[in-house]
């Protein structure tokens, strides 16, 4: 039977890539280290890496092994704080993922009352694109995440949070830029840098403009909010995100699309193989206090 420390040698090993620096982390020979992983790939009966001159990399039951893995040694870590910590409070790690749209209104709060209320609760805060986000969930990594989506998919439960209308950054020779809206016909043609098609927020998009017979014009496929703006605000093109980022970044013209309006829910979602801890816990209570405190950047808070 594998043990904890077989599965932290392999945890270790995956997140390097490389079995001479995970040895170095682990301060145990490389030999010694090898000849662990692959009694592990013997008494399980299948190949756990990929091994190249470039390092090594899990095969597919190397990966399923390493997602439990991170969550049985998760929970051996919380076990022993909760064990130690019975009555003083929430205690211990939390990692929670954030867009970067929601994290431009929410990640410096966040730290701020997290650090206040439960002091001796340490967060580990990812910002990224949503889609990074569920890998990472699905993969124990983060005890929860703030995503948009409506439903619940396998191994991952969602509680909403809010709704959130879209708006149109840049574009001022488009419709009236005093205004604080506009059509979304009135962008027909109109130069556009959008996320990756594979993106939620792209998905949507396509969708209105569809629906309006608008020309959708994406000049360049880009996954970072930053240079989107950033390119938004130089006046070439327009960009289309969350009308919370208007609050933080007031330089840039923005108004609300209508005609049809696209919105789009967001939610908490946490994985359902992983049991809540009182860390986790309090930090959702916290998301949810701040979400509230933030009513003016959203749309509708559930």
């Amino acid at each position: 039977m594998l043990d904890i420390q077989h599965l932290r040698y392999f945890v270790s090993v995956v997140d390097m890539g490389s079995l001479s620096k995970a040895a170095g982390a682990l301060s145990i020979s490389q030999p010694s280290l090898s000849q662990r992983v692959s009694a592990m790939e013997y008494q399980l009966g299948v190949p756990l890496l990929l091994r190249s001159a470039a390092g090594v990399s899990p095969t597919d039951a190397g990966l399923t092994l390493y997602r439990h893995a991170r969550i049985v040694i998760r929970q051996m870590q919380e076990m022993e704080v909760d064990v130690v910590s019975e009555g003083g409070g929430a205690v211990g790690q939390v990692a929670v993922g954030l867009p970067t749209s929601i994290a431009a209104v929410l990640a410096v709060p966040l730290v701020e009352r997290l650090a206040l209320d439960h002091p001796r609760v340490r967060l580990h805060l990812f910002e990224s694109l949503s889609g990074y986000l569920v890998e990472l969930l699905c993969n124990g990594r983060l005890d929860m995440a703030i995503l948009f989506r409506a439903a619940e998919s396998s191994g991952v439960a969602i509680r909403p949070l809010f709704s959130e209308y879209l708006s149109v950054f840049g574009a001022p020779r488009v419709g009236d830029p005093e205004a604080s809206t506009c059509d979304l016909s009135l962008l027909s043609g109109v130069p556009l840098v959008l996320p990756g098609p594979s993106h939620g927020l792209r998905l949507l998009v396509e969708r209105a403009f569809t629906q309006s017979n608008a020309e959708l014009n994406v000049v360049a496929d880009i996954d970072s909010l930053p240079v989107m703006l950033s390119l938004a605000r130089n006046g070439a093109v327009a960009t289309i995100s969350s009308r919370a980022v208007s609050m933080v970044f007031p330089q840039i013209l923005a108004r609300r699309l209508i005609n049809p309006t696209i919105s789009r829910p967001v939610c908490l979602c946490h994985p359902t193989a992983i049991p809540q801890t009182a860390a986790a816990l309090a930090a959702e209570e916290t998301i949810r206090t701040l979400a509230r405190e933030h009513a003016p950047y959203w749309d509708k808070i559930a």
